[in-house]
C-alpha cells in the first residue's frame, strides 16, 4: 500500500471539482479557473503528479485518481487509458489483446498492443503496459468502434482479429 502526502485545501479542491464532474480524463486547461497564472497551474500540476494524485496519459491528458482510491491504487480499463492517450484517434488496438476482447481466446493478455501512425515504443500507465506498434494510415481502416464500459474505443475488427490470431497460434 502506497503511503499518499497529504492534500493542500487547493489540491482537495480541484480533486473535488473534478470528481463532482466527472473528468477523470482532462486537460490542465480544465484547472485553469484554480490558478492564478501559467506558473501556478504548473506548479498545481507538478505537486499532483508527485502526489500521485494524477498521472500523465501524455502532453495534454491527464488522469485523476479519485479521492476514494485506497493508498493511490487505482485501476481503469486499459481501452480507455490507450483511448485518451491517443486523443480517441489515430489507433486501433490488436493483438492477444483485441483477440480476448472478441473472445478468441481465454489468454489474458499480458499488455495491450496499440497499432498508430503516432508513436512507437513502451509505456505503463496504471500497471498497464502499452506496446506501440507503428503502422499505415490504410491499415487504420481495420479497427472497428466498439462500446467499453460506455466509452467508445478503436479494436481490430474480430476477422482481422481471427487472422491474427491464426498466424500467432
Amino acid at each position: 500500500m502506497l503511503n499518499m502526502e497529504p492534500l493542500s485545501e487547493k489540491e482537495v479542491e480541484i480533486i473535488a471539482w473534478l470528481e463532482f464532474n466527472k473528468r477523470y480524463f482532462f486537460t490542465v486547461s480544465e484547472i485553469d479557473r484554480f490558478a492564478k497564472s501559467r506558473k501556478q497551474r504548473y506548479n498545481i500540476v507538478y505537486t499532483l503528479l508527485k502526489k500521485r494524485r494524477i498521472v500523465k496519459l501524455n502532453r495534454r491528458r491527464y488522469f485523476l485518481v479519485p479521492i476514494r482510491a485506497k493508498g493511490g491504487a487505482w485501476s481503469e480499463h486499459p481501452f480507455i487509458i490507450v483511448d485518451e492517450m491517443m486523443d480517441s484517434k489515430d489507433y486501433f488496438i490488436g493483438g492477444w489483446a483485441a483477440a480476448h476482447h472478441w473472445r478468441l481466446t481465454e489468454q489474458v493478455p499480458a499488455q495491450t498492443d496499440v497499432y498508430t501512425t503516432r508513436r512507437q515504443g513502451k509505456a505503463i500507465v496504471l500497471s498497464t503496459r502499452i506496446v506501440f506498434h507503428r503502422t499505415t494510415r490504410e491499415r487504420l481502416g481495420h479497427g472497428v468502434v466498439e462500446q467499453v464500459q460506455n466509452h467508445a474505443v478503436r479494436i481490430l475488427s474480430k476477422e482481422d482479429s481471427n487472422k491474427w490470431l491464426k498466424l500467432h497460434r
